[in-house]
């Protein structure tokens, strides 16, 4: 009995602090002005591997140089669809004197075959990442798997409130029935 008891107290301990890590890894970062993307390729991988969340603070575009690593919708082609986080390479200017920017991947043995401007005044430069984690809110975008995040958890909790009834129930009753055997309800 014990035993078990010990089981279900890790195992709500355990989901409690699933639950709050998972608060704490979106709040927090939200909180401080973070954006953060899951990287979904391999092209930064080494650096950033494919599974990864990384965090962004939106910047000035003018603040931006050779070195940092961005997230951007490229200009066009067939991965204009979603964003690429890539290393800048170069900048130059373009005939109208705006930055024009050339990014690779880390991974990538070539730079991108396109060439961008910002438009935009600000733009998220990666200021940190972390390994892995992106596997598993990109597993909550799924709707089945986000049920049983959700469902199993409740499930054990109903369960161990249920079990927790049904055992005080049978003590009061095993407690009446040695007081009425001794005469004392009678």
């Amino acid at each position: 009995m014990i035993a078990l008891k010990a089981i279900r107290t890790a195992a709500i301990v355990a989901m409690a602090a699933v639950c709050l890590a998972l608060g704490a890894g979106t709040a927090v970062p939200a909180a401080l002005g973070l954006e953060h993307y899951v990287i979904v390729g391999g092209s930064m991988d080494g650096t950033i591997d494919r599974g990864s969340v990384v965090f962004e603070r939106p910047v000035p575009t003018t603040a931006l140089r050779v070195g940092d690593v961005i997230t951007y919708t490229p200009p066009s082609g067939p991965d204009s669809s979603h964003l690429v986080t890539h290393r800048i390479f170069t900048i130059g200017r373009a005939r109208g004197g705006e930055r024009l920017f050339r990014t690779k991947g880390d991974a990538n043995a070539a730079p991108d075959p396109w060439r961008f401007t910002l438009d935009q005044p600000r733009q998220p430069r990666v200021v940190g990442h972390v390994p892995y984690v992106g596997y598993a809110l990109a597993a909550l975008e799924i709707r089945w798997v986000r049920m049983l995040a959700i469902g199993l958890p409740a499930l054990a909790i109903a369960i161990s409130v249920l079990a927790g009834l049904v055992r005080e129930a049978r003590e009061e009753r095993s407690i009446e029935a040695e007081l009425d055997a001794e005469g004392y309800l009678s």
